[in-house]
């Protein structure tokens, strides 16, 4: 298959209609009738089923097409940010971001850095939680983790930047929402949000509050979800504080526990470049010195 056969068969999907699919990438629709035959063809499976007048996608083409948009995606992200490294930049640093604080300092990060290497692209790459695949296969250079994430990782080092605290996260016109701090006590009665994907230090702070108090509790899969649960008014949960936004609508409180997270950036024992090198060194003094919450 060629790009242009994946965009045919991803317009294919998007409009489930061989005529409008054909109407929008101006071709026939004999033409795109012969091409998707010969997708099928080529890769082995069917992908659609002609329903009277309608096409219905299989299961296997519904994977098949979720995988082609990946592909589609990242190799426009390759060209864009080749296009800007054939410009003026004779190198790029492809720093890895799981952890929506890490943007607080970045731009900063990223502006003295420039000052000092104006001829290398510094580009920021955003993933999910825990998802550090980029990293092992070398598309990124940089990821912030936390510390002992890659401890069993040979090859891979380490640098600590900053604590980041445990907050409890309630709407803005919650009672306690004028709290400079809340503890276990401050809990009762609510219902506290919990998932199973809260890292190790969460959960142990959800299981000890929930079995000392008489808290009830709710699950919720992911982070986005619960912060729209606590929107709605289902419950409040705990979150470490590196993961704060700027959202509207929300308070966050720092909760009085022992647990915390030890935040670092990941570097590779073999990168030696003076770029990366220096913008790891920058990174680490913007964080020893800032004093906003985290």
């Amino acid at each position: 298959m060629d790009f242009k056969q994946i965009d045919y068969l991803l317009e294919i999907r998007r409009t489930m209609s061989l005529n409008r699919a054909a109407e929008s990438l101006k071709v026939s629709q004999p033409t795109l009738s012969y091409q998707l035959r010969q997708i099928e063809s080529e890769v082995g499976f069917e992908i659609f089923k002609r329903a009277g007048r309608n096409l219905v996608i299989t299961p296997a083409g519904e994977q098949f097409c979720g995988d082609l948009f990946n592909i589609r995606n990242e190799m426009r992200k390759s060209v864009e940010h080749c296009q800007n490294l054939g410009g003026r930049y004779r190198e790029g640093i492809r720093v890895g971001l799981p952890v929506r604080s890490a943007l607080r300092l970045l731009p900063e990060a990223i502006r003295l850095f420039s000052a000092e290497y104006p001829d290398v692209l510094v580009t920021p790459v955003f993933h999910d939680y825990g998802d550090f695949g980029r990293f092992l296969s070398g598309d990124t250079d940089l990821e912030f983790t936390e510390t002992g994430y890659f401890s069993r990782s040979p090859g891979i080092r380490e640098e600590h930047l900053y604590d980041s605290g445990i907050y409890l996260i309630v709407r803005d016109d919650d009672f306690l929402a004028s709290r400079e701090k809340v503890g276990e006590e401050d809990l009762r009665g609510r219902t506290l949000m919990v998932g199973g994907g809260s890292p190790p230090q969460l959960q142990a702070v959800q299981d000890r509050v929930i079995s000392n108090e008489n808290i009830g509790y709710y699950n919720s899969h992911d982070h986005d979800t619960t912060m729209v649960n606590v929107a709605v008014g289902s419950g409040v949960c705990l979150s470490p504080g590196f993961l704060m936004g700027n959202d509207p609508g929300y308070r966050w409180i720092p909760f009085d526990c022992p647990e915390y997270f030890d935040c670092a950036v990941a570097v590779k024992d073999k990168e030696g470049r003076p770029s990366v090198i220096r913008l790891v060194e920058i990174l680490k003094e913007l964080y020893s010195s800032y004093e906003g919450p985290l």
